[in-house]
């Protein structure tokens, strides 16, 4: 495991606030950020539950696809992700995530976006389980008690210093695992990158605090959307900083926080953690995108 380290974010703020970032993304070179957090303790599970496959689901340039694959083969368990798009089978090849997943021992099974929205059904999983055997259920965005378990291990002691903690929010396991883990005078910030306001209670279903608020207006679109002006923030966050943010979640959330600095959403004096929580394997894949829409890509490196 890399080591993680808080970073300061060398940009000149109003009012005397202060920006620095906890680089989640190096906890692992292949299971980074939250990925890494969500799935230490559901595979520690798996072998105390003697199973030798987990079964997972996600789309086509998902983070925790990837993960999943990796972390199982690197544990020893066979792996199986459930795709969300039919149209997919064949296009592994183009498709740096799944064909990275597969790389790494990963068997696919693509279903219709239809079928792919019964994944909590007791049916659905059934039929998995008559056809794949016996396997660990990890969810979608591995988002579960243990997960949220795992992401109460982000914060430290040191980080007490903080006013504020901010994330981006998918499934809502990594916030809440934050809330948690939080000191009284933290206030935690979630910035979805998904439309509509369902996450809030998906966070209740975890979170043991109330000292926490969703900012939903900088999801530019909904999931997977990106704009012109997010490549260009995200890049010249870049050149400025050295840190490399993906498009999908932390480089959204990072817009948000600067964007709040510049109307003064923040207190003077804040002092602000962001939490990186991986996800840049679907830049490249985002690039590909990008290109096909002669827009500028994404850099990652000088």
């Amino acid at each position: 495991m890399n080591s993680v380290f808080n970073q300061h974010i060398s940009i000149d703020f109003p009012n005397d606030i202060s920006l620095i970032i906890k680089r989640e993304d190096l906890i692992h070179p292949f299971v980074s950020g939250n990925k890494f957090r969500k799935l230490k303790y559901n595979l520690l599970q798996a072998k105390v539950e003697k199973k030798d496959t987990l079964l997972t689901f996600g789309g086509a340039f998902s983070n925790h696809i990837a993960a999943v694959a990796f972390a199982g083969k690197e544990q020893g368990f066979k792996t199986i992700g459930i795709i969300r798009g039919d149209e997919l089978f064949d296009k592994i090849e183009g498709n740096p995530t799944l064909k990275f997943a597969q790389e790494n021992g990963m068997q696919f099974e693509f279903v219709s976006r239809e079928e792919y929205r019964l994944k909590s059904e007791i049916s659905f999983l059934e039929k998995l389980k008559n056809k794949f055997g016996d396997f660990y259920l990890v969810p979608e965005g591995g988002t579960n008690e243990l997960a949220v378990k795992g992401c109460e291990e982000i914060l430290t002691d040191e980080d007490s210093v903080f006013d504020y903690v901010c994330c981006a929010v998918g499934t809502g396991g990594t916030i809440s695992g934050l809330i948690n883990s939080s000191k009284e005078n933290q206030k935690i910030l979630g910035f979805p990158a998904l439309k509509g306001d369902f996450l809030k209670d998906e966070i209740r279903i975890f979170a043991k605090k109330d000292n926490w608020d969703l900012i939903s207006d900088y999801h530019f679109g909904g999931y997977g959307k990106v704009n012109l002006e997010l490549i260009e923030f995200i890049n010249a966050f870049f050149e400025q900083t050295k840190v490399p943010l993906d498009p999908i979640y932390t480089g959204k959330m990072v817009f948000g926080v600067i964007d709040l600095i510049g109307k003064k959403y923040f207190p003077a004096h804040s002092k602000i953690l962001l939490i990186h929580t991986g996800g840049l394997q679907g830049i490249d894949g985002m690039n590909i995108k990008l290109k096909q829409k002669k827009l500028p890509i994404l850099i990652t490196n000088d």
